[in-house]
């Protein structure tokens, strides 16, 4: 479809976004850094999750340079729950990036944004037109599965030639429209209206130029090829008692979930029974000897790339000094302090477990 006849689907898109657009605490103040922010949390995570983790890094971190000279720890503590923290730790480094190379300033420019850590194309094309009506359009999932739709294509959208074409195809519509106003309609159309499955084709404002509402191919756009089956890891991992403390340990920041705390553990080699591979990971993660107790709980955790069982035990010293040899720090801490670190998700989902275990033996 050439851009010029375009105009009338781009105007029904941009006027039903003007009435049926959600109430979102980015979009009261658009603001460079408030649309970063609030696009970096929005990855793989849904907007009423977002909202009150956003307002609180608001209220803890108002600008870049607050953000830039705080502590990382902090920064993964509040966090803590919206999981995939390489989001966090990038956000971090980026605003330090843009204090020390832009001097506080986030820059405006679609390929300039690019060279911040943490912010890829899709991330820059929002920041741009959203926050400085750069006329660049998103293409994220849900802006995937309107324009599949729309223009009838069948291509597996597991390619990224597929996010390149519509990018193109979008590029001169979005110059007919307000760039912030055009995004935003196409992701929310995607959220409200043009769902997965069961779109709700009669209030959409696109229906009369649909390629699949024509065709009745909405459930078999957009086409997405199975995905590779999801391993399953088991680990072990030691709740190690000192008189009334246990012993956590921190992530290096290379790692995944870096820069988070855990309890010291880790995966069970082949022919291994739980007992034996906690006591040898113990012993090569902090050199310690333990002597594993009755399994406190089996956590199930599934992460975007394989699917986790977590054995956790009870542990008694028999010998040992601890040493961080995989961790960049250890910690001897009370229960009660286990809220004030940011621990990954798997791991939260321990405290009950350890909350009644302190219960009972009171």
């Amino acid at each position: 479809m050439p851009a010029q006849q375009g105009s009338t689907w781009v105007s029904k898109l941009c006027n039903w976004f003007q009435h049926a657009q959600r109430p979102m605490p980015w979009r009261e103040t658009p603001s460079g850094y408030r649309i970063w922010v609030s696009e970096i949390m929005l990855q793989q995570t849904q907007v009423a999750t977002v909202i009150p983790y956003f307002q609180r890094f608001m209220t803890r971190f108002p600008s870049i340079l607050d953000l830039a000279q705080a502590d990382l720890d902090e920064v993964l503590k509040l966090w803590q729950g919206l999981g995939y923290y390489s989001r966090a730790r990038n956000l971090h480094k980026g605003a330090q990036f843009v204090c020390s190379h832009f001097n506080q300033t986030l820059p405006s420019d679609y390929s300039t944004l690019q060279t911040i850590p943490g912010i890829g194309p899709y991330s820059a094309a929002a920041i741009a037109s959203i926050a400085f009506k750069q006329a660049v359009p998103v293409v994220d999932g849900n802006v995937l599965r309107v324009f599949t739709r729309f223009w009838g294509i069948n291509d597996d959208i597991r390619k990224s030639q597929v996010s390149k074409t519509l990018f193109e195809k979008l590029s001169p519509f979005i110059k007919q429209a307000n760039p912030a106003d055009f995004n935003q309609a196409m992701m929310e159309l995607g959220a409200l209206i043009c769902s997965p499955t069961k779109p709700e084709c009669s209030a959409c404002p696109l229906q009369a130029d649909c390629n699949a509402y024509k065709n009745n191919t909405q459930s078999s756009l957009p086409y997405k090829s199975k995905a590779k089956k999801v391993p399953t890891l088991h680990i072990v991992v030691g709740i190690i008692s000192k008189g009334s403390h246990i012993l956590i340990a921190k992530r290096p920041k290379n790692k995944m979930l870096g820069g988070l705390w855990e309890f010291p553990g880790g995966k069970i080699k082949t022919g291994e029974s739980h007992s034996q591979a906690l006591i040898r990971e113990i012993n090569e993660e902090v050199s310690l000897i333990v002597k594993p107790q009755t399994k406190l709980a089996c956590i199930h955790h599934s992460y975007s790339h394989f699917h986790l069982r977590m054995h956790a035990y009870p542990c008694t010293i028999i010998s040992g000094h601890e040493q961080p040899n995989c961790a960049d720090e250890l910690r001897w801490i009370s229960p009660d302090q286990l809220s004030e670190f940011a621990f990954p998700k798997a791991n939260l989902k321990l405290f009950d477990y350890l909350k009644d275990r302190k219960s009972a033996k009171t």
